[in-house]
C-alpha cells in the first residue's frame, strides 16, 4: 500500500515512517511535510511528531525539493495543471495537497512557486466499509435512492462512495439486489485512482470511470456514453453540479453523491445546496462522523415526500 508513497519521499523521511509499528502504519492518515518545521504524522486523528537523534525532526528546503522532483517527475512545466489545482493523486489514490506562492494571471491562479507545504492524505480500500448503509440507501420497492453523504474533511465519504459502487455493481446476493451499471465521475481521482485511465481500486466489474473530468460536464458525458442506471461524483457544490445533477435525475439516473459540511442545516445555508434540497434532488441524506471512526452515521434524514411514500 505505501509504496508508491514512499518513493516520492526522501530516504531519512522514508526511514522514519518505517519505524512506526505496524498497528500504527494501518492507522495512518496523513503525513504534513513543512519546510523548517518538525515533520508530522496524522495517526487516527492525532498528530505524532517524529524523533531523530531524540529530536523532532525539521524539515529542510532540500526535503521539500524532492518530494517536489518525485511528484513531477523532474518536469515542473508537466506539472503545471496540478500546480494550479493545488493537489496530486499519485499512484495507489493517495492526494498530495501543496501550498506556496500562488501565481496569478488576470486574476486567476496560474501556477504555485515556492512550494513549502505538502499534505500526503493516505488512501485506503476498505471493502465492506459501506456495507452498514445498503438497508439507508436501497428501498426494496424503489431501488436504489438518489444518495448524498455530508461530513466535514476525514470522516469517510470517498472511502464509503467507493464501497457504495464496488455494491452497486456487483450486487448484494444475500439481499437479493441485483447488480446495476454504474457510472463514476471522478475529477480528482479519488475515488478511483486511475493510472493511465485503468482504476486501482476494486469498484466492481460493471463500473466506468471518467478520470480527471470536471463533474458537471462528465456527468452528462457519462449519460449520453455509457448509459448508466448510477452515477456517482464526489465533492459537489458548484451551481454548474447542481444543473448537471437536476438534468441527470429527470433523465432516469441515480445519483450518489458527497458534499463538505456538518450537517443538513450548514449545507442549506448555501444558495446551490438549497436549491437542491427544495427540488428533493436527493432522497437520502446521510451525515457522517469521525467518532468512534470515520464513517460513522450521525443520522440518516429521508424527506417528508418520501417517508409518506414508503407508508403507502
Amino acid at each position: 500500500m505505501f509504496k508508491d508513497l514512499l518513493r516520492i519521499l526522501p530516504a531519512h523521511i522514508h526511514g522514519l515512517i518505517e519505524t512506526l509499528s505496524k498497528p500504527e502504519l494501518n492507522l495512518l492518515e496523513e503525513i504534513r511535510i513543512r519546510v523548517h518545521r518538525p515533520l508530522e504524522l496524522l495517526i487516527a486523528g492525532k498528530p505524532v511528531y517524529p524523533k531523530k537523534n531524540n529530536n523532532h525532526y525539521e524539515v529542510t528546503l532540500e526535503d521539500a525539493q524532492i518530494v517536489l522532483n518525485q511528484l513531477s517527475e523532474y518536469s515542473l512545466y508537466a506539472f503545471e495543471e496540478e500546480l494550479r489545482r493545488g493537489y496530486i493523486t499519485i499512484q495507489g489514490g493517495h492526494r498530495v495537497g501543496i501550498t506556496g506562492k500562488v501565481v496569478l494571471e488576470k486574476g486567476a491562479v496560474q501556477t504555485m512557486r515556492s512550494i513549502s507545504s505538502f499534505n500526503i492524505r493516505i488512501a485506503r480500500q476498505k471493502k465492506g466499509a459501506a456495507k452498514h448503509l445498503i438497508s439507508d440507501v436501497y428501498d426494496q420497492r424503489m431501488g436504489w435512492q438518489n444518495t448524498l453523504l455530508v461530513g466535514p474533511p476525514q470522516t469517510g465519504k470517498t472511502t464509503l462512495l467507493r464501497d457504495l459502487s464496488r455494491h452497486i455493481s456487483e450486487g448484494v446476493k444475500e439481499r437479493r439486489i441485483a447488480s446495476r451499471k454504474v457510472g463514476i465521475v471522478d475529477e480528482r481521482s479519488e475515488i478511483a485512482a486511475c493510472v493511465n485511465g485503468i482504476p486501482q481500486h476494486d469498484l466492481g466489474y460493471r463500473a466506468d470511470v471518467l478520470d480527471r473530468c470536471p463533474k458537471a460536464e462528465g456527468m452528462m458525458m457519462m449519460i449520453r456514453s455509457m448509459s448508466p442506471d448510477v452515477l456517482i461524483v464526489d465533492e459537489i457544490g458548484r451551481q454548474e453540479d447542481v444543473e448537471a445533477i437536476l438534468e441527470a435525475m429527470h433523465a432516469g439516473v441515480v445519483l450518489m453523491a458527497t458534499a463538505h459540511g456538518d450537517s443538513y442545516e450548514s449545507l442549506m445555508k448555501r444558495p446551490t445546496f438549497s436549491a437542491l434540497f427544495q427540488a428533493q434532488a436527493f432522497t437520502r441524506i446521510i451525515e457522517l462522523g469521525r467518532d468512534p471512526h470515520p464513517g460513522t452515521v450521525k443520522r440518516v434524514r429521508l424527506p417528508k415526500q418520501v417517508k409518506e411514500r414508503i407508508k403507502q
